[in-house]
């Protein structure tokens, strides 16, 4: 059964049993405790948490996910992936148990048409109610394995649903491992799907995995997840997941890059199918918006590619290996998942850079490595420390096992402990801090989780009116709920209904104020999303104070609003420029729309030269004065795409969506706020564009009345500058040419009578050597040069002495510091004499050191009342070298 019918057969399923087909999130997820999307329930947190209440008792999806716990594992045994596609049921206080085992039990043996004698199902060790209902529908005791917490019980980690799961394992045969079922070997009973049934409760835990169980939810739910990959391979009769139709074609074409076949066993098995795995996994991640970077998300990115490049090269493939890998990876899925095909030119763009530089990287890692095993040989040691080790993989990316393989082959060891010691705790700070950030978020969100399921949510009238009658739900202190707030203190405030836009899509959060019924004064400094339509206010109480159920009228500050509405259009505008201009892979990667101003980023693989900038802000600004009329409209996620509506990366979208069209060149998925009419955006004036990131570039612009304060202050400027030249502003340009170039004349000619000068000297000063033994020297003080004209006055001169050996210290005073310079001939050189050897008991004399290698060298210090002291005792230093 090909991939394309396993996820028709399981959505068909579960649709005909009353299940809301749902899209995909994105890999990207809305989750902040979340780097990427690695479940197919993490779209549905906020329904399990009771947070929001949807429209639907029942879903069904197929997810992409992306997790790299079990990244050693890839290629080492047959079921482990870093990409894979979850399929999923799930249940929001419908059905239970009974129809989540029967439903998995019909489907695994009537529509994949598996045999039931060689499913194994595990339970909780405690749960005699899954194994009754297993029996019940066919599968015998023997067959039935009770595991413990670690395999059998979940929960989200933080207070909230959690319970038993039973997981369904398909017994591949002896070839593949033990007999004695899923509780013996996981490689042969391999777990194909989980059914996880949120039953009870869980309160805060001990941080080391126990916690308690608070007692039953109130709201019983089913989450499952079908692994495509694992049931691909049972159902098309291959030994791994790379056999499968979803890795088989890439894993043809790294054979093809290699100029082999691929093995059936030993290491250069588990490279082939890491290059095919990780290719799968990194066009994903960049069709979906995650870019190479040195942490988060971007990280994960980068390591996958990097170890898929460092196992091409164990293959000998040294011709670029990730575009032609991601290319077939396009090739086969992008029919399924069209974002890969829509980011073909963006995921050939990344991949390419990124390979280049990762190769400069193993060239630069290699002479590294190679210089330090020099050094251990020389110091005849036979192990390369572990600080050499882990300063090549911190600060190069250069691979330890690349390190230790190359030791080997020079017959060194490396020190393993040392450098597993270093790693251990690089990665124990940046635990601790992130622990440190995802408590308080944590803690945080609890707080909101209490007040929402309390008071459900916001109700925001902001799109319509700028101010509203509400009533205070919640006052928040450091994570807290506390009962009100006092003058003079800052907390989060929770209304019934707000009129204050929260920061979302790039918009900043509205300001304002907010006066209560009983005379309190509050000021809205920032307004945000706590929870999904769950607004939270950041006010700073100036008069009064504040406390839960008192009444009052939210005021927003419309003049700010309007700056950032004309922001956030002109940004669309700009989006659409960009694509127009540089092609249709220039999509948003994040954005900052503020008050008259904003920040756009996008993908892009070279700088944006000041002409073309100059002809996208052209673009923009006609496009805005042509006044296209800026229409909303709503629509199902279906049919916004199908009118070409532009979804951004990383944004959640639901069923039912808000479209923002400017004109008929602009039309984006969009909560935000926006002006009415495109000529009330103003001008737009970028003002800055550079790279933040590998293919990854930045605009900055100026929008309406700032954009016009620019405008103005550049006249200004060129008024004043036209002033100076005594010129008009037009011809400014052409009369600073020409003083430049005038300018630059004069200091030619300066410069040209200054070295005659110096040369004119140097003769003087040649003129003057003294005679002693074996040579000649000249140790002289001069005033009126700096540093540069030192050192070549005394070059010059020993160019007048250079028929015997010779040579010249000079000494100057200069912006209140000692300078010297020494200069020898060549012949003196050519001895084996270097000039700085002359100098540096006179450096010391003057307070300094000196410096430079060769026939000239020069010093400096703080003691300028000492350099008449410093001139004697170089003569003497250079009459002992002449001797």
């Amino acid at each position: 059964m090909r991939s394309t019918q396993i996820r028709s057969t399981f959505l068909d399923f579960f649709t005909s049993r009353g299940h809301r087909q749902v899209p995909s999130s994105p890999l990207i997820p809305s989750d902040p405790t979340l780097l990427l999307a690695n479940a197919g329930m993490n779209q549905f947190k906020p329904y399990f948490l009771g947070e929001v209440t949807p429209d639907f008792p029942r879903a069904t999806t197929i997810q992409k996910c992306a997790r790299t716990s079990d990244i050693d594992n890839v290629g080492r045994t047959n079921r482990h992936a870093t990409f894979f596609e979850m399929m999923g049921n799930f249940s929001f206080g419908d059905y239970f148990k009974a129809d989540a085992i029967a439903f998995a039990w019909e489907l695994l043996t009537q529509g994949y048409n598996l045999e039931k004698d060689r499913l194994w199902i595990t339970v909780y060790q405690d749960d005699d109610e899954a194994e009754q209902l297993w029996r019940k529908v066919g599968v015998p005791a023997e067959r039935i394995q009770r595991l413990g917490m670690e395999d059998n019980f979940w929960s989200m980690g933080v207070p909230g649903p959690c319970g038993p799961c039973s997981e369904v394992n398909y017994d591949r045969g002896p070839a593949f491992g033990r007999e004695g079922g899923p509780a013996v070997d996981g490689e042969r009973y391999v777990e194909i799907w989980n059914l996880v049934f949120m039953q009870y409760q869980r309160g805060e835990g001990d941080g080391k995995g126990d916690f308690p169980i608070l007692g039953d939810l109130a709201q019983q739910s089913i989450d499952t997840g079908l692994g495509l990959d694992r049931l691909a391979a049972i159902l098309q009769d291959v030994e791994n997941v790379c056999g499968t139709d979803l890795l088989h074609p890439t894993l043809t074409t790294v054979q093809e890059l290699a100029g082999r076949d691929y093995p059936g066993s030993g290491e250069e098995k588990v490279s082939f199918q890491v290059v095919a795995e990780h290719a799968r996994s990194i066009a994903y991640l960049i069709a979906d918006g995650v870019l190479p970077a040195k942490d988060g998300r971007g990280y994960v990115l980068r390591r996958l590619m990097r170890r898929a490049i460092r196992h091409a090269r164990l293959l000998g493939i040294d011709q670029p290996v990730l575009a032609p890998a991601t290319a077939s990876v396009i090739g086969n899925l992008g029919d399924v998942w069209p974002e890969l095909t829509a980011q073909a030119a963006l995921i050939e763009q990344v991949v390419t850079a990124e390979e280049e530089s990762f190769t400069r990287t193993l060239a630069q890692g290699t002479r590294l490595l190679n210089a330090a095993i020099t050094r251990s040989r020389d110091n005849r040691s036979t192990t390369l420390t572990g600080d050499t080790a882990f300063e090549l993989h911190d600060t190069f990316g250069f691979p330890v096992e690349l390190t230790i393989e190359a030791a080997r082959d020079a017959g060194l060891t490396v020190d393993e402990n040392r450098f597993t010691d270093l790693l251990t705790e690089q990665q124990r700070r940046a635990k601790a801090g992130g622990k440190a950030k995802t408590a308080e978020a944590l803690r945080r969100q609890d707080a909101y989780r209490e007040l929402s399921a309390r008071h459900g949510r916001t109700d925001f009238v902001g799109y319509d009116r700028l101010d509203a009658e509400a009533t205070v739900l919640g006052v928040v202190s450091d994570g807290t709920v506390v009962p009100g707030a006092d003058q003079g203190t800052s907390v989060e405030l929770v209304l019934d209904r707000s009129p204050f836009y929260a920061e979302s899509g790039g918009q900043v959060g509205d300001t304002g104020t907010i006066c209560t019924a009983d005379g309190a004064l509050l000021e809205v400094l920032d307004t945000k999303l706590g929870l999904e339509g769950f607004h939270v206010h950041t006010v700073r109480v100036a008069e009064g104070e504040i406390r839960t159920g008192q009444q009052a009228e939210a005021l927003v500050n419309g003049t700010r609003r309007e700056a950032v509405a004309r922001s956030h259009s002109a940004t669309h505008v700009l989006h659409a420029m960009l694509r127009r201009t540089l092609g249709a892979h220039a999509r948003q990667h994040g954005s900052l729309v503020d008050a008259g101003r904003l920040r756009f980023d996008f993908a892009h693989f070279s700088a944006v030269d000041r002409p073309q900038l100059a002809a996208i802000e052209t673009l923009v600004n006609d496009s805005l004065l042509a006044d296209p009329e800026v229409r909303v409209w709503h629509a199902s996620r279906a049919e916004a795409e199908a009118a070409g509506a532009t979804a951004l990366f990383g944004e959640k979208y639901g069923d039912h969506v808000r479209i923002v069209d400017i004109g008929d060149f602009s039309r984006e998925l969009c909560g935000g706020t926006h002006i009415g009419h495109g000529s009330n955006a103003g001008p737009v004036r970028i003002v800055g564009e550079a790279s933040i990131g590998s293919n990854l570039r930045r605009i900055e612009a100026l929008t309406g009345r700032d954009a016009l304060d620019y405008y103005d202050t550049e006249r200004r400027l060129l008024e004043e500058l036209s002033a100076l030249l005594g010129t008009r502003p037009q011809d400014a340009p052409d009369a600073l040419r020409k003083r430049l170039d005038a300018l630059a004349s004069a200091e030619r000619e300066l410069s040209r009578l200054r070295e005659a000068e110096l040369r004119d000297r140097a003769q003087q000063l040649a003129a003057s050597a003294r005679a002693v033994a074996g040579g000649r020297i000249v140790a002289k003080k001069v005033t009126g040069l700096g540093p540069d004209e030192l050192r070549t006055l005394a070059q010059h001169t020993t160019s007048h002495l250079d028929t015997g050996h010779a040579i010249v210290v000079l000494g100057t005073e200069h912006q209140g510091k000692a300078l010297l310079a020494a200069a020898i001939t060549r012949s003196l050189h050519d001895t084996g004499i270097d000039a700085s050897r002359i100098l540096i008991p006179a450096a010391r004399t003057v307070g300094g050191g000196a410096g430079g290698k060769g026939p000239v060298a020069s010093a400096g210090g703080r003691r300028t009342e000492a350099l008449d002291e410093a001139l004697t005792i170089a003569a003497q230093d250079a009459a002992r070298a002449l001797g």
